[in-house]
Parts: C-alpha cells; sequence; structure tokens
C-alpha cells in the first residue's frame, strides 16, 4: 500500500529523524508529560490477588496482551498499602517499560490497562493529557533506542533524564489523535495476521510431535498386531517389538565432562558440546565452543564419535541429538551421552524427543531454577524397540516427514518476522511523519 506524505518538510536537526513535517514541533520527550520510576515491593507485601491495585512486577512486561495492555496483574496491593509503601499509583494509560537489567534492552513498550503500581525495576511515563495522546505518545515511545541510551555495564541501567531528553517529533493533538486511530487500526490488522502464523506454529508443533511419537510407539504399518508393553503409561506397542531399559540399547551410557570443564575451552580445536549448543535432532558446532585434540585425547571416556546421542540435562532436559561427522574427535560437558551401537542412531534420538521418554524425564527431574535428571534415571527410561530394519525405516520415514513440517514452520516463522518488521516501520513512519495517515482516517470514518 502507497501511503502519501507531508507537502512540507523541514531539518528536524536530530540526525537520526531527518526530515519532519513543516508544521510539526521537535522536543524531547520530558516536555510531553512525567518520567516517574517504580517503587520496591517487599516479599511480604506479595501474593496477595484481592486487593484494589495490581503491582506489576518487570516480568509483566512479557506478559501482556497483543494490544500491549497490561490488566490486572497476579499480585495486588490496596491503596492504603502503596500509600504506606510510597509506592505511586500510576493511571490508566501510563506507558510503562524496563529500566533495569536485560529486559530494559528488550524495549517492551506496555500500556496499564487500569491504575496500578509498578516495581523499581520499571519506569513510567504519564502523558500530559492537555497538549498530547497517550497512544500516540506509546507508539512514539518505539522509536527510543534504549539499548543505545542506557548505562553500560553488566547490569545495563536507566534514568529520567536520559530517556527525558530524549526527542521525538510532534504535531498539534488532533492529529496525534488521527495517527494513533490509523496505527490502532493498522497494528491491528497486522497483530490479528501475526495471531493466525502463531496459532500455526503452534498446531505444526503438535503436529510433529504427534507424528513421532506415533511413529516409535505404533510403528508405520497400522495393521501390525499389537501386544500390551506392560507399562502402564505407554500402552500397546507392536506385538513383534520389545520394551527395552535403555541400558539394554546403548553399549555405554555416562555424562560429559563435569568437574571445571571450562579449564578445556580452548580458542579453537574441535567442538566442545555444551547443552545449550544442543536442539531437537540438531547439534550446532558454529557457535559451540572448543577444545583441544590432545585434551580431548586425554577424556576418552567422553570423547565423541559421530553416531552417538547427546542429549540435554540441565535447563532443557531430554533434547537429544545425534553426534554428526563435524563433532567427531570432540568432546561434550555436563550432557548424557549414549555411545551408538547396534541400533539406528536417528531412531533412537526420535524416540529420546518423543513424549514416550519425555514423559520419563519429566517424572524424575529435578530443580526450579533449572530442571535436571539424573544419569542413574535416564539409563531405565523405557523405550519401545523395533527389530533394526524397521529402526531405520522409522528413521527414514521421520526425516522425511518431519522436514515437510520444519519447512512449512520456518516459512510461518518468517511470516511472522516479515510481519513484525512491517508493523514496526508503519510505526516509524506514521510516528515520524515519514507519511501522512490524516486523510486515511477521515476516509475510514466516512466509510
Amino acid at each position: 500500500m502507497s501511503l502519501p506524505h507531508y507537502p512540507e518538510y523541514k531539518d528536524s536537526g536530530v540526525p537520526w529523524l531527518g526530515e519532519v513535517p513543516e508544521h510539526w514541533v521537535v522536543t524531547p520527550i520530558k516536555h510531553l508529560g512525567k518520567l516517574k520510576g517504580g517503587s520496591g515491593f517487599p516479599h511480604a507485601e506479595q501474593g496477595f490477588d484481592s486487593e484494589e491495585l495490581s503491582f506489576h512486577k518487570v516480568n509483566a512486561l512479557g506478559q501482556a496482551g497483543d494490544n500491549g495492555i497490561l490488566l490486572r496483574g497476579e499480585n495486588t496491593i490496596s491503596y492504603n498499602t502503596a500509600e504506606r509503601l510510597g509506592a505511586f499509583v500510576f493511571p490508566a494509560g501510563t506507558s510503562v517499560f524496563a529500566k533495569v537489567g536485560a529486559a530494559l534492552l528488550l524495549g517492551r513498550i506496555r500500556k496499564l490497562g487500569q491504575a496500578a503500581c509498578i516495581d523499581n525495576n520499571m519506569m513510567g511515563f504519564v502523558v500530559e493529557e492537555i497538549s498530547s495522546h497517550i497512544d500516540f505518545v506509546r507508539y512514539a515511545l518505539n522509536l527510543v533506542r534504549f539499548d543505545l541510551i542506557a548505562n553500560p555495564g553488566a547490569v545495563p541501567s536507566l534514568n529520567e533524564a536520559q530517556i527525558g531528553d530524549f526527542y521525538l517529533a510532534v504535531p498539534d493533538k488532533n492529529e496525534q489523535t488521527a495517527i494513533a486511530s490509523f496505527l490502532d487500526r493498522e497494528t491491528g490488522k497486522i497483530d490479528a495476521l501475526i495471531a493466525e502464523q502463531e496459532k500455526l506454529l503452534t498446531l505444526l508443533a503438535e503436529k510433529r510431535q504427534a507424528t513421532i511419537s506415533h511413529a516409535v510407539t505404533k510403528g508405520l504399518n497400522p495393521d501390525v498386531p499389537m501386544k500390551d508393553s506392560g507399562v502402564e503409561w505407554l500402552g500397546e506397542v507392536p506385538k513383534h517389538w520389545v520394551v527395552k531399559r535403555l541400558k539394554t540399547i546403548s553399549p555405554f551410557i555416562t555424562v560429559g565432562i563435569v568437574v571445571n570443564p571450562s579449564e578445556y575451552v580452548s580458542d579453537d580445536g574441535l567442538p566442545f558440546i555444551y547443552g545449550g549448543d544442543i536442539s531437537e535432532g540438531k547439534i550446532s558446532t558454529e557457535t559451540s565452543r572448543r577444545i583441544s585434540p590432545e585434551d580431548s585425547d586425554r577424556q576418552t571416556k567422553t570423547k565423541l564419535e559421530a553416531g552417538d546421542l547427546l542429549t540435554v540435562r540441565v535447563g532443557a532436559p531430554g533434547i537429544t541429538a545425534v553426534v554428526p561427522e563435524s563433532c567427531a574427535g570432540g568432546n561434550c560437558a555436563s550432557v548424557m551421552l549414549t555411545r551408538r551401537g547396534n541400533f539406528n542412531s536417528v531412531w533412537l534420538s526420535y524416540a529420546m524427543n518423543s513424549r514416550m521418554v519425555r514423559y520419563q524425564v519429566e517424572v524424575v527431574q529435578y530443580g526450579a531454577a533449572q530442571e535436571q535428571f539424573n544419569i542413574s534415571h535416564a539409563i531405565n527410561f523405557w523405550i519401545a524397540t523395533p527389530p533394526n530394519e524397521e529402526q531405520f525405516a522409522i528413521a527414514a520415514f521421520l526425516d522425511h516427514e518431519v522436514a515437510k513440517l520444519d519447512a512449512l514452520t520456518a516459512e510461518a516463522t518468517r511470516a511472522i518476522e516479515l510481519l513484525k518488521e512491517r508493523r514496526s516501520a508503519l510505526i516509524s513512519a506514521a510516528v515520524t511523519g515519514k507519511i501522512d495517515v490524516r486523510n486515511l482516517v477521515a476516509e475510514e470514518v466516512a466509510a
């Protein structure tokens, strides 16, 4: 869609902003309203859900609805408690964002749907509504490069002065209202398309998991005689299959280097695989750590061979992939290593990533901050095991089916990326005056 431009422009005097419409005013954010940091939220005051005011913690920024509005939070306080804590009550319509930590770098701008308090990791911007439109200013705040103006360091931070001195181009309130209405309408359309693609991603993920789980527990022949597996949660399996413990399938199962693995990290050498390098069915070597050939040779117990399997133990327990040729000779740290043997490694990887094994991982995993499991439990996982020739057939079938599903997933993911880029570009163009949407809003109202 080709959108019109304003008839006349002027130099804004701000390098990144460039030219703006002749009649717009370039002004720092602090002249459009009041910036104020949030308040401390004592642990003793948390956990109540029936008081008058929501008290949003910084993680609420990632839990807003599709329209970016924060409604009632999981923690609430009374007006009396807010007064006692010295917590400012921000009015409905306030734009809120992180002011410290990793959340700051995400640049999420949210809008309070009702009066609320925010914690001291956040900041609120209360717009002066006499001359400014709340939603225009919220859209314009998306221009702020939090990552560039924040105080650098291990924990990035931002204060009121830093963001208050950031310049925006602003028309009169009537024009702001028109621009906000246009963006509400157009971003709403884009958000609906994004939601459709996200729903498709969910369906594709479910289809992928169901296809894998069915193949590794029921086989490929729908007419094959079945039998009770003897494992209550597993149900029936093909009659000629054997239900085995993992330790009877692989000749050797161990854990990667766990004692000071960082001592073996080298600037170059062979792949040194950690849990973060493993995704379902794939090991990423491009960004993995390295270990020297000499150090890897000395750690023979965990030295990798093509066809071995590596399983994440900590963080995302159970995710498994086959060791590729590019990792042969390298080593691993803190993950579970299942040696190749008289089985098809790709088949076993699919089985490990199916609900058949993931369910067992969930039963034995522990840890609140980082979920994990012990090798002593994993070696006793039950695996429905077909004959070798059937393992190869299942692996080939799943490679083909999963590739099709992954291609569709990649298409949907790319579509979401393009829609988000379109959304950001549209907002930027509208709030900097690169496009003139005033008549478009009037036409929509007339229609």
